[in-house]
């Protein structure tokens, strides 16, 4: 969920007030399931940013006679500072990719409805890659939420199209927070968990002019994927379309590259477990 606070001119009224509603706003946020952002945000991006890179586009001659395709998108990605400022640290869907015995589901625009279903032939998995592997030029590694996904376009021949057309580079995970802790640049005497909180995971975040634009994040460790859902823009800015390709007859044609695809198991009631 993403709270929206006042404007404050000092980061001490910042601080006080998230320390005054630290509790409400962590109910808040776990009893709301998180989305992509209805309207544009802004995010704090490196200049030589090499996003999606590592895609090439190879449309067939004749995409309009294809029935059904393979389709491997970036759900999200932890380690980076999105919209709602929160910071996914690495291990927050390890109980839920593992645990989680329902059907999953890819949706469009988080519409958990009939006919925005893009495919519920969906296989789930947690990937350590660099992040040159997903088209950035940020250092170190990052674990991509990943679906592997066969869609029939029958299903949501709109989505079908636009993921033939090589037109959707943005994914967002609808989920549930578990864990998580504030963290706020602070040194006043009362904020000394959430400044040893900043210290612990500020380190980790590759986009920390963000987070030092704001003084403060939300660090979720644990969280459970309830979906995935193509969205123009979502709430965490790199979750891109790895792999698109022809899902018939003997000889796959792959429509969009990556430099490797994975393969995962499927997995099956809702909100639990």
């Amino acid at each position: 969920m993403k709270i929206q606070i006042p404007y404050f001119e000092k980061p001490e009224q910042k601080y006080a007030y998230l320390r005054q509603h630290k509790t409400t706003m962590l109910a808040m946020k776990k009893a709301s399931i998180k989305h992509a952002d209805g309207v544009c945000t802004s995010f704090y991006l490196p200049e030589k940013s090499i996003k999606q890179a590592s895609k090439e586009l190879v449309l067939p001659e004749k995409p309009e006679t294809l029935n059904k395709i393979h389709i491997v998108p970036v759900i999200n990605t932890t380690n980076i500072l999105d919209s709602h400022n929160d910071v996914h640290i690495n291990g927050i869907w390890n109980r839920s990719v593992n645990d989680t015995k329902r059907k999953r589901l890819l949706l469009q625009e988080h519409l958990m409805k009939f006919d925005h279903i893009i495919s519920d032939e969906v296989s789930v998995s947690v990937k350590t890659v660099d992040w040159a592997y997903l088209g950035e030029s940020y250092p170190g590694k990052t674990e991509a939420l990943i679906y592997d996904c066969l869609a029939e376009r029958q299903r949501n021949d709109y989505m079908f199209n636009n993921y033939v057309k090589g037109w959707v580079d943005a994914h967002s995970v609808g989920m549930l927070y578990i864990q998580l802790f504030l963290c706020m640049n602070s040194d006043s005497k009362y904020d000394v968990e959430e400044k040893n909180n900043w210290e612990k995971y500020y380190q980790l975040i590759v986009n920390k002019e963000m987070a030092d634009n704001n003084g403060y994040f939300w660090a979720v460790t644990e969280a459970k994927e309830i979906e995935g859902s193509a969205v123009p823009i979502g709430s965490c800015p790199v979750t891109p379309t790895m792999i698109v390709e022809d899902a018939e007859g003997s000889e796959k044609s792959t429509l969009i590259n990556a430099p490797e695809k994975s393969t995962h198991k499927n997995a099956y009631s809702l909100f639990n477990y």
